[in-house]
């Protein structure tokens, strides 16, 4: 980095990434990051989920963030969703290629992928 011009655009290039992690959206997604997450994948399921969401148009109504153990380390990497008036859904062994599916069928079309579920891997 050479200027403060420079650094103004990395900025303003990371600026959508940055507000999708901190967003007030009425849809959480939320992504296990604790060194098991991290051990078992985590960090490519994090970013698919931030650039999905953005290619898709849907920051203004979800938020993308990261979390500590969520306590199922066994099912790693594990990814929550909150919508307000709905109960948790909870995605276990999650991979960048689910976490497209999920955007596109659960966040984008409103329909839980139950395969993906806690429920269906106990």
């Amino acid at each position: 980095m050479k200027s403060l011009a420079e650094l103004q655009a990395i900025k303003d290039r990371m600026k959508d990434k940055v507000v999708l992690r901190e967003g007030t959206n009425s849809v959480r997604v939320v992504v296990g990051m604790a060194t098991c997450g991290i051990a078992a994948g985590a960090r490519p399921v994090l970013n698919t989920f931030v650039e999905e969401v953005n290619n898709k148009g849907l920051a203004e109504t979800v938020a993308v963030s990261q979390t500590g153990c969520i306590g199922i380390c066994q099912f790693e990497p594990v990814v929550e969703i909150f919508e307000a008036g709905k109960e948790k859904v909870t995605y276990v062994k999650m991979t960048s290629e689910k976490a497209k599916e999920v955007v596109e069928k659960h966040l984008k079309g409103g329909k839980v992928i139950q395969e993906y579920t806690i429920a269906a891997n106990q």
